[in-house]
């Protein structure tokens, strides 16, 4: 199976997330994306996330109606910082039947040559590459195994859902009900 990687935060997961996801399977004609959910991004200040149980929770919860898309919790049991080459490296050791394509927004390529082992992640995976504003990607420019596909993304952010539960305010049209539910239920981002 053809396989897209996903990763992120996911602090809350929203529905851009999901609908994002949706496209890049269509778009990029996986099979199946996984939503690796990540217990640390290494260009992330440490110590900003929800517990990793409860934001893996919020994303099997939704996509737990999506026959395309998977929550995974891959990368919290690999060592941390998390890096996306160990976990290509990982995936694909445990998993030889797949073809891994990784996933990632236009404000990570122009960044991506600070990746730990791009060079290697380039050599060995395809990348299909999603537009973030303000981040331009000349598509002519892209080594060969590198392709960018356009999707249509929705103005909503995982900070701008805490910063509003912080202050009281409706953030339910933002995530999918079932995360909203969890969200309420258990008092998270207060």
């Amino acid at each position: 199976m053809k396989i897209g990687l996903f990763g992120g935060s996911f602090n809350p997961i929203h529905i851009g997330h999901v609908s994002l996801a949706r496209q890049l399977a269509e778009a990029a004609s996986l099979d199946e994306v996984w939503l690796l959910v990540s217990p640390q991004n290494p260009l992330k200040p440490a110590g900003s996330l929800l517990a990793d149980n409860l934001r893996l929770e919020m994303v099997q919860k939704a996509v737990e109606n999506e026959a395309l898309l998977k929550a995974s919790d891959y990368e919290f049991h690999l060592p941390r910082p998390s890096y996306t080459w160990q976990t290509l490296q990982g995936l694909s050791h445990d998993y030889p039947e797949h073809r891994f394509t990784l996933l990632i927004g236009g404000d990570n390529w122009q960044v991506f040559d600070r990746w730990y082992h791009h060079e290697d992640i380039l050599n060995n995976y395809s990348i299909v590459i999603y537009p973030r504003p303000g981040y331009p990607i000349d598509s002519q420019k892209l080594p060969p195994q590198v392709t960018l596909v356009h999707a249509q993304l929705m103005d909503v952010s995982s900070t701008d859902i805490r910063r509003r539960i912080a202050q009281g305010e409706d953030f339910s049209a933002l995530v999918p009900a079932t995360v909203n539910e969890i969200i309420v239920s258990k008092k998270l981002y207060r």
